[in-house]
């Protein structure tokens, strides 16, 4: 029973974090413009996201262009787009595997197996979770560093978008559920030994040999 319970809790909290890890992605607001000036009167606002750049205007427009070039990105853009992407994948692939072995399901016979195979669905979240983990500090890192270089100026300087904060939560989320799930499996599981007789033999006379006797 406490097995389930773990079970069904890590792929709820996986299949949650997978989908913000989608959002993540696909949110432009991965670095914002960053009010440093005296005036507090802007007349628009930048968001840098992994696939486009929006502007938007004080009235509440909104304009958004597609990013033109992927080598004209920068190196840690580059990154995070290539790991989201993989640590997305890794989420459904995941999810795909955990649902073969969970208990509620008959896709495996073998008790054993299911174990293992759900242990395995855990150690495909850890790995996703792990790999969004990544993109995520370096660019946050970059955002920090050039904030406080006086070297930039201060329409360049950004700070740390809405999406970067929900991609953190994701990977806290993969990391607990792939973490319950890959204790999930239940314990004291009795394995199946094939149980093997011996023959018995008769003597001369018709009778079973003394020795098949105690």
């Amino acid at each position: 029973m406490v097995s389930a319970c773990l079970e069904f809790i890590g792929m709820g909290l996986c299949q949650l974090g997978s989908l913000l890890v989608m959002v993540a992605c696909g949110l432009p607001m991965w670095k914002v413009t960053a009010f440093i000036d005296m005036n507090i009167v802007v007349a628009q606002t930048i968001w840098d996201g992994l696939w486009m750049s929006c502007v938007v205007q004080s009235t509440g427009q909104m304009q958004c262009k597609m990013h033109d070039s992927v080598l004209a990105l920068s190196q840690d853009l580059q990154t995070a787009r290539a790991l989201t992407v993989i640590s997305a994948v890794l989420g459904v692939a995941g999810l795909v595997v955990t649902i073969a072995g969970a208990q509620c399901t008959n896709c495996i016979k073998t008790e054993s197996v299911k174990a293992k195979v759900v242990n395995a669905g855990g150690v495909v979240y850890i790995i996703s979770g792990l790999l969004v983990l990544v993109p995520l500090c370096w660019m946050a890192n970059n955002i920090i560093v050039d904030f406080y270089n006086p070297d930039v100026s201060s329409s360049k300087k950004r700070e740390i978008g809405a999406a970067i904060y929900i991609g953190w939560a994701a990977t806290a989320l993969l990391l607990l559920g792939g973490t319950l799930l890959c204790c999930s499996c239940p314990q004291g599981a009795e394995i199946a030994y094939p149980i093997k007789y011996t023959p018995k033999t008769m003597s001369a006379n018709g009778d079973f040999d003394k020795k098949h006797y105690v």
